[in-house]
């Protein structure tokens, strides 16, 4: 009957809190933390996502609430694509993968699941990192703590040797 059950208490702090319509990238600074935004520049932030297909997956996002490149000026583009370089910098240095995804999913129809503030995803790979747990029962294993994460990624954001 209950043959394929994951237990993950951890989400039973998701399960319960208030919901309400604020956009999940719309965060005060004062709470980086709290959010795991690892980096902020002038108009991007670099934050961990929740729901990682691999260890390190991190998302560069825009200051401003736009759901389109084009809504971006120059600068934000411009601020924005050079936190993606950096980010992949950051994580080429901290976990050495053997790859990077970086993904845009503009729309609901692209695959987007926020889809009114848009976001670039890096998720980190390496050769084999889709195991048994991921191909039989579509179940991923990140084998380090967010709070671990946060903290290896935030001082690779603040390493010189990362600019």
């Amino acid at each position: 009957m209950f043959e394929n059950v994951l237990y993950s208490p951890w989400r039973m702090k998701y399960i319960l809190a208030e919901k309400n319509n604020s956009c999940i990238f719309c965060l005060p600074q004062e709470q980086d933390a709290e959010h795991f935004v690892v980096h902020r520049s002038e108009h991007s932030f670099v934050i961990l996502n929740l729901f990682p297909y691999n260890n390190g997956h991190l998302m560069v996002v825009p200051l401003r609430h736009v759901a389109l490149l084009g809504d971006l000026s120059i600068e934000e583009t411009a601020n924005l694509f050079a936190l993606v370089r950096r980010t992949e910098i950051v994580l080429r240095k901290i976990y050495h993968p053997e790859g990077i995804n970086v993904g845009i999913n503009i729309g609901k129809a692209a695959g987007a699941g926020i889809d009114d503030h848009l976001h670039i995803h890096l998720i980190p790979r390496w050769e084999g990192d889709t195991n048994f747990m991921t191909s039989v029962s579509g179940t991923r294993v990140i084998p380090e703590d967010f709070t671990k994460t946060y903290q290896v990624l935030k001082a690779g954001f603040d390493n010189e040797e990362c600019k």
